[in-house]
């Protein structure tokens, strides 16, 4: 078991004081929006301390098996399969999609080709690896989730006259969910850029008249939208989204090809090890929008919450993905179990003792982290804490022979024998 001193990255969406709370350090008045915890080569978190100190990714190449276990090094190669984040969302982060693991390959070779630069603001592909999450809410979270029915969009934009919502009421009425989907979507990313803000301002204004006090949040949030990006037809492309409030608890997991936006509150996030994201607006980042129409799932699927199953005093979170899962244990009255390593362990609130089978124990309070790598063995919490758990799927840690027979084409592109290139970059 390490303790980990983790990167705080400052973006301009974030919050300027949850993270310092998180933490105990004074607020400095500018945004703290990610806790990073993991070992991504941009920002990867620290072990030890003065000359002794070196970064976890680091460390794990240096011993992938001691660290993650002889069966996730095969199938992941030496490197931590998760990242872990703590979201603190003041303002809407962009509109945005992640490619699945045979695109992002795929994109990434293809930049690599070009000699695109690795911290280009243009290039769309840092790593060559997916990028699903699952996000979880510690408050009340919001956010726009992937397509919804298009008569339910079309409705939304029923009985306006402006020009872009005639147009997209005519792509809406395709016969087929897919092609309404993909014809509305292509309809507003692809609009000239002379007429771009004409266009969705006349919509906007419009739409705003007729809402007047309407309790719609959904509604209320795409002008939101339109208010902070005055133009940008991301603000219309949300009425085509589910927009969800979690409670805390609550879970949404977000596979490849998802198109979607966090708008505010805080969470914690667990994805691949990637920093691969294409964005389709609501932003002043680089945006691509064929290659975002490419990799977007044109589908009308119901809400992805993830039911979380009890066990042994903890709530595990497990989407069908291979990478990661998420846990959250509550020791208190009663000692709770952690999930094996290799894991990252970070208190939310009170205070834990982690008890290794060495005899090895180790502190935490709240905001502190740490590492647990595979070799530790079986971890036991006490104490009066939240503690949030990021590890590798149970069928990857139990053998590489019940990770492919629980991998049914997995996320859909991954390739056992493929071990992705992470880059040392960070695009924000």
């Amino acid at each position: 078991m390490w303790r980990l001193a983790n990167h705080v990255r400052r973006y301009a969406w974030g919050s300027t004081t949850e993270i310092p709370r998180l933490l105990g350090e004074r607020p400095d008045g500018r945004p703290q929006a990610e806790l990073w915890l993991g070992a991504h080569p941009s920002a990867p978190s620290r072990i030890g301390g003065g000359a002794d100190e070196a970064g976890l990714d680091t460390v794990i190449a240096a011993d992938p098996v001691a660290t993650l276990g002889a069966d996730v090094t095969e199938n992941f190669g030496a490197r931590l399969p998760f990242l872990l984040k703590f979201l603190a969302i003041e303002q809407p982060l962009s509109l945005q999609a992640h490619p699945c693991l045979r695109r992002a390959r795929d994109g990434f070779a293809a930049e690599e080709a070009a000699g695109v630069p690795i911290d280009a603001p243009h290039r769309n592909y840092r790593d060559s690896n997916h990028k699903p999450e699952l996000v979880m809410a510690l408050g009340e979270f919001e956010a726009l989730c992937g397509f919804r029915a298009p008569a339910a969009a079309s409705a939304d934009l029923g009985g306006l006259a402006a020009p872009l919502a005639v147009a997209l009421r005519a792509e809406l009425a395709a016969p087929s969910p897919a092609d309404a989907l993909r014809g509305a979507m292509t309809r507003l990313l692809t609009i000239p850029a002379a007429d771009r803000a004409g266009l969705v301002s006349d919509l906007m204004a419009e739409l705003a008249e007729r809402v007047g006090d309407s309790p719609s949040r959904h509604l209320r949030a795409a002008l939101d939208l339109a208010e902070r990006y005055p133009g940008d037809p991301g603000a219309v492309a949300s009425l085509l989204l589910n927009h969800v409030v979690l409670s805390p608890g609550e879970a949404l997991f977000l596979p490849a090809g998802n198109v979607h936006a966090y708008l505010r509150g805080t969470a914690v996030e667990v994805m691949a090890t990637s920093d691969n994201v294409l964005r389709a607006g609501l932003t002043t980042k680089h945006v691509d929008p064929a290659e975002l129409l490419d990799v977007l799932e044109y589908a009308v699927l119901p809400v992805p919450y993830v039911e979380p199953v009890a066990r042994g005093g903890r709530l595990e979170y497990r989407p069908e993905i291979d990478d990661f899962a998420l846990t959250m244990a509550e020791p208190g009255e009663e000692a709770v179990w952690l999930p094996p390593g290799p894991a990252i362990a970070l208190v939310l609130d009170g205070e834990a003792e982690l008890h290794a089978p060495s005899g090895a124990n180790l502190r935490l309070g709240r905001g502190e982290s740490a590492f647990l790598a595979a070799e530790t063995g079986s971890v036991l919490a006490t104490g009066r804490a939240r503690v949030v758990v990021a590890t590798v799927a149970d069928a990857v840690t139990a053998s590489p022979a019940a990770a492919a027979a629980a991998r049914p084409g997995g996320s859909g592109c991954r390739w056992p024998d493929v071990h992705p290139v992470l880059s040392p970059v960070n695009p924000g």
